[in-house]
C-alpha cells in the first residue's frame, strides 16, 4: 500500500479498519525507559510526533513532562482524547502535519520523541522531516528516537539504517545510538535507540 505523506485520509482509514501493525497498545519499552531516565528535565515541553493513539504521550505526562502530541489522522486525535479520559491525564493533542512543525512551533520544544513516524514517511521526504524537527527544537534540544531497522524492501514501514540517520541528522550530536535491548517481541534487534542533541 503506497501512502502519500500528505494524505491524512489514507492514514485515518488504517485506524478505522484497525490496520495498525505499528500499534502495540502501550508505550514502546525503550522509550518508556528513556522518558523515566529524565534525559531532559522534568517539566520540559516535549513533542511526540506521529503520536498515534498517544501511548508515548501518556507516558511522558506520567514522567512529569508538558506534552504536545502531533498526528494528522483525525482518528488518532480522537483516540488520544479517549486515552486522556480513561487515565485522567492531560496533554495537547494537535492534528497537524509534522512537516510544518517548525513553522507552527518554531524553537518551541525542549525535546521531540520519535517512534514509527520516520519509518512511515517516504524516504525521499526524510530531509524535510529533519528540517521540521530541528526547527521546532530549542537550541540544545533533544531528539529521543526509536528508529526501525527491519532490513526489508518497500514500506511503510520503510527501513532505517544507522548510516541514513547519521547522514541526515548531521546538525545533531549523537549522544547515544545503540540497538535497543528491550524492544517489543518481534522487533528485537531491529530498533536503534537514539539520543541526539541539536547543536547550539
Amino acid at each position: 500500500m503506497s501512502i502519500d505523506r500528505l494524505s491524512a485520509d489514507a492514514w485515518n482509514e488504517r485506524y478505522l479498519t484497525k490496520d495498525m501493525g505499528w500499534d502495540k497498545g502501550q508505550c514502546a519499552p525503550p522509550l518508556a525507559r528513556m522518558l523515566a531516565a529524565h534525559l531532559v528535565p522534568t517539566g520540559a515541553h516535549v513533542a511526540i510526533v506521529g503520536a498515534g493513539r498517544g501511548f508515548e504521550a501518556l507516558e511522558a505526562v506520567r514522567q512529569g513532562y508538558r506534552v504536545t502530541a502531533i498526528d494528522f489522522a483525525p482518528e488518532a486525535i480522537r483516540a488520544m482524547h479517549e486515552g486522556m479520559t480513561a487515565t485522567g491525564l492531560s496533554f495537547e493533542a494537535l492534528q497537524a502535519d509534522v512537516f510544518t512543525l517548525h513553522q507552527s512551533h518554531p524553537k518551541a520544544f525542549d525535546a521531540v520523541v520519535e517512534h514509527t513516524c520516520y519509518c512511515a514517511i517516504d524516504p525521499s521526504t526524510r530531509d524535510e522531516y529533519v528540517t521540521a524537527i530541528a526547527g521546532a527544537l530549542k537550541p540544545g534540544g533533544a531528539l529521543l528516537g526509536l528508529f526501525y531497522n527491519h532490513g526489508r524492501p518497500g514500506g511503510p514501514p520503510f527501513d532505517t539504517t544507522e548510516a541514513d540517520v547519521r547522514a541526515r541528522f548531521s546538525s545533531f550530536d549523537f549522544e547515544r545510538f545503540v540497538r535497543a535491548p528491550d524492544s517489543f517481541p518481534g522487533r528485537s534487534g531491529e530498533e536503534w535507540e537514539a539520543v541526539l542533541r541539536l547543536r547550539e
